[in-house]
């Protein structure tokens, strides 16, 4: 019997038997993950038993209009998404309706606004890097309005966040808040704009994860808060309604796929790894090295208030239940070495870096602090600007480049200090993304940070989690803990660094991140 003749036999376990799918129209017993991201959407097909059998990745464009802006073209992120899914479907030679059910994972707090009718973006998304709020977000601020909006939200007053880029929107574009009042535009980050477009404009939702980016949701009550509403000027008819990330979120018209397939997970790409690595218990940490980098730990029930300005957010919600989580955010990751790729043209390709820094001694003097968009946690600086410091007549490509990639080892250090202080106990790592099968980054991170760093089989765990996601609410999956039984380690690097070179390494990014933020002591 063949692997996937072996999968259609094990479907009968499903607590949705095959019948129970027939009748309800859905014939499918292979779950497919929409991972839309900042710089490409992938879209990968699993077996319940959390195998690759297809994937596909597009890149898309990125839009400068002016310094600190970034923006991504609406219309690009569905076409790249639709494409993705009948690549990845066709990779696992597959059709579409052998799909049970699909699961969406996206780029938190991209911001945008479309035509309820027509689905015609008013703007381009402005995406989450993006800093042209700050100076709106410093009034705030100076108002004092940032305790209440972190009492409500768990969040700090930065333009990373959706509210003030959809207050922007609205006082920027020409007749959008007149057309926002009378209910004619709809906002959502994208994976309602992925939803309204995949179910034929049937479903304006999000999920809880999502809407507690958004800088409007108050995660205690759990509704969009009437009262930040007020404070970013916000329409109440623009918002769409919150699901749990387990939910009926509509069906995929049969013409995007070639058969129609319900959307039964939603969640943002970092809490999708969460669930992926199999962080279900509250103390579990899992970090994520994409586009940036982000480090997530379960706090179970107890939505943990930072004292090291870390954010408190929902992890996951499931059958009414919350769980939080406590983050930290570093904006740069992945991206500085696309940085180096495409605009300092130093390696042809990223996966190069492993080899360039090989044979370099790690204590070389140079670092990279790259504050391109800014400073994420804990610091939260948006106007800090990149900065390489220590260069010599000596330095040369490896050096720029072992710096970029040891700086995402020293700003992971930065937020796992930051979580220590706030009185949690850190005994591992679980770590995902792409930049993880640099095995040459993941040693120094657990030099860096002294812990043991865990890098499961399956890399690409956000992908994953909105799998998982889907598979629950279907049935596919009886708990969360079968989910994280589910989990398999590839390899753990242990810390072997000298305690010495580590706190000269360590005092050497302290001192050049000091430079950058005009502080002695960052």
């Amino acid at each position: 019997m063949d692997t996937r003749e072996a999968n259609r036999a094990a479907a009968i376990i499903y607590t949705f038997s095959q019948q129970q799918r027939s009748e309800i129209g859905y014939m499918g017993t292979y779950l497919l993950a929409i991972d839309q991201g900042t710089t490409s959407s992938r879209a990968m097909v699993f077996d319940q038993g959390s195998q690759v059998l297809g994937s596909h990745q597009l890149e898309f464009k990125q839009h400068f209009p002016q310094s600190g802006w970034v923006e991504h073209n609406p219309k690009e992120i569905l076409d790249t998404v639709i494409a993705s899914c009948r690549g990845a479907i066709a990779a696992a030679g597959l059709e579409a309706k052998e799909i049970a059910a699909i699961g969406i994972t996206n780029q938190r707090e991209t911001t945008l606004v479309w035509d309820r009718q027509t689905g015609e973006p008013v703007y381009n998304a402005i995406v989450w890097q993006d800093r042209r709020t700050a100076e709106f977000c410093q009034r705030l601020k100076d108002d004092g309005r940032e305790l209440q909006v972190n009492a409500k939200t768990g969040l700090l007053l930065d333009p990373y966040f959706s509210a003030t880029k959809l207050h922007w929107i609205l006082d920027h574009v020409a007749g959008v808040r007149e057309r926002a009042e009378r209910g004619e535009l709809a906002f959502g980050t994208v994976d309602s704009f992925l939803l309204w477009h995949l179910t034929d404009g049937k479903s304006h939702r999000t999920d809880a994860t999502n809407a507690s980016r958004t800088m409007l949701y108050n995660i205690h009550q759990h509704c969009w808060d009437p009262e930040l509403l007020k404070l970013f000027d916000i329409p109440d008819a623009l918002l769409p309604d919150v699901m749990d990330s387990g939910a009926d979120f509509g069906t995929c018209g049969d013409h995007w796929l070639g058969a129609e397939v319900p959307i039964l997970g939603v969640a943002g790409d970092q809490q999708a790894a969460l669930i992926g690595q199999g962080c279900l218990e509250p103390g579990m940490l899992k970090s994520t090295y994409g586009t940036g980098a982000f480090l997530m730990l379960n706090t179970g029930e107890q939505a943990l208030q930072s004292s090291c300005r870390l954010l408190t957010t929902i992890g996951y919600q499931l059958e009414g239940k919350v769980t939080y989580a406590l983050e930290g955010s570093i904006f740069m990751a992945g991206a500085t070495m696309q940085w180096l790729r495409d605009g300092l043209k130093l390696m042809e390709d990223c996966s190069d870096s492993e080899a360039l820094v090989q044979s370099l001694p790690q204590d070389h003097g140079v670092y990279l602090v790259p504050a391109f968009t800014g400073m994420g946690a804990p610091y939260w600086q948006p106007d800090a600007r990149g900065a390489i410091v220590g260069l010599t007549r000596d330095s040369g490509i490896a050096e720029i480049t072992s710096a970029a990639l040891q700086s995402v080892a020293y700003q992971t250090q930065d937020l796992l200090q930051a979580m220590r202080q706030d009185g949690c106990t850190i005994a591992e790592l679980r770590v995902d993304g792409g930049m993880v099968t640099n095995n040459w980054l993941m040693q120094f991170l657990a030099d860096i940070c002294e812990l043991p760093v865990d890098r499961p089989e399956v890399s690409e765990t956000t992908a994953l989690g909105a799998a998982y996601l889907a598979g629950l609410q279907l049935g596919c999956f009886q708990s969360l803990e079968q989910i994280q039984q589910q989990w398999r380690r590839q390899h753990r690097f242990d810390a072997q660094m000298q305690a010495e070179l580590r706190d000269r390494l360590w005092q050497g990014w302290r001192q050049a991140t000091g430079q950058v933020l005009g502080t002695s002591d960052p």
